[in-house]
């Protein structure tokens, strides 16, 4: 069984679930899933043009997992520009705090009252065994 997951840091949910090719019903196409985490390593690395070492940081990960995170991301957006399938934009182990934030704190979404237990949220599809 594996390890599971430390909740990944990310600044704020997308506004947008869904991105697809102009004049092709969703239903037609072949839809591929980019998580929250993935999209926050996007954002951080290219858009802001951060080093992966801060990048890791704020996303309150290793460089090593960032690593692994922005390069699944790379694949799956290429994949998508590539051969015209829709990007899904959901799930994935993470915790919302505000921007550049230190230590989560009040601000973020874990569950229960301030200083309650820790939750990180998962969405996305669960596998069944």
């Amino acid at each position: 069984m594996p390890r599971p997951r430390h909740c990944r840091r990310v600044a704020m949910l997308p506004h947008v679930a869904y991105y697809k090719p102009t004049g092709v019903p969703l239903s037609m196409l072949q839809c591929i899933e980019l998580a929250v985490d993935e999209l926050e390593a996007l954002r951080l690395a290219d858009l802001e043009g951060l080093y992966q070492e801060e990048a890791a940081q704020r996303m309150n990960v290793s460089r090593q997992t960032f690593g692994r995170i922005i390069e699944a991301a790379h694949k799956k957006v290429a994949d998508a520009l590539v051969h015209g399938k829709a990007l899904s934009i959901e799930g994935g182990p993470i915790e919302v705090t505000e921007p550049e934030a230190g230590p989560p704190g009040p601000a973020c979404r874990r569950g229960g009252p301030m200083g309650g237990p820790h939750r990180c949220r998962r969405g996305g599809r669960r596998r069944s065994e």
